[in-house]
């Protein structure tokens, strides 16, 4: 069998492919695709029973089974989940290949899948990419209370 990680080459030229084809526009479209495909049996699922905690026992799998290189906060008290990803394997993998050009938005498709699933349900996403030249980003989950929804 192989890897998850054997595939991130043809996603990053797919990502290339539908921009020709049809422009970011494009791209945003399949990206919303996988999201409400993939993960509202997923993510969606375990945070709808869990919580925070839901995301903290989605991603720890997930980035475990991808053999990335992070670290996982959960704050109760704060609401807050957090992933320091010290070395995205997906992004490491395409900035190593020296034959061909990782799609130049290719992060971008974290905040699009996760945001999706997570703002719906009353939570603030962020996500820093400033550090993805590296294969670092940091992704931040918190429960939006009342009074920043009401103020």
């Amino acid at each position: 069998m192989i890897s998850c990680t054997e595939f991130i080459p043809a996603y990053s030229e797919g990502f290339k492919f539908l921009e020709v084809r049809g422009g970011r526009r494009k791209v945003d479209e399949f990206w919303a695709y996988l999201s409400d495909q993939y993960l509202v049996e997923t993510l969606k699922k375990n945070v709808e029973e869990f919580g925070l905690e839901g995301c903290f026992i989605y991603w720890e799998k997930a980035l475990n089974e991808e053999a990335a290189d992070f670290k996982i906060t959960l704050d109760e008290e704060k609401e807050e989940f957090v992933i320091d990803m010290l070395r995205c394997p997906s992004k490491g993998l395409l900035i190593d290949m020296k034959h061909m050009e990782p799609y130049k938005d290719y992060c971008e498709h974290c905040p699009a899948l996760y945001s999706r699933i997570l703002t719906p349900m009353g939570y603030k996403f962020n996500m820093d990419l400033s550090q993805t030249d590296r294969a670092k980003c940091k992704l931040t989950v918190r429960r939006i209370r009342e009074e920043e929804k009401n103020g």
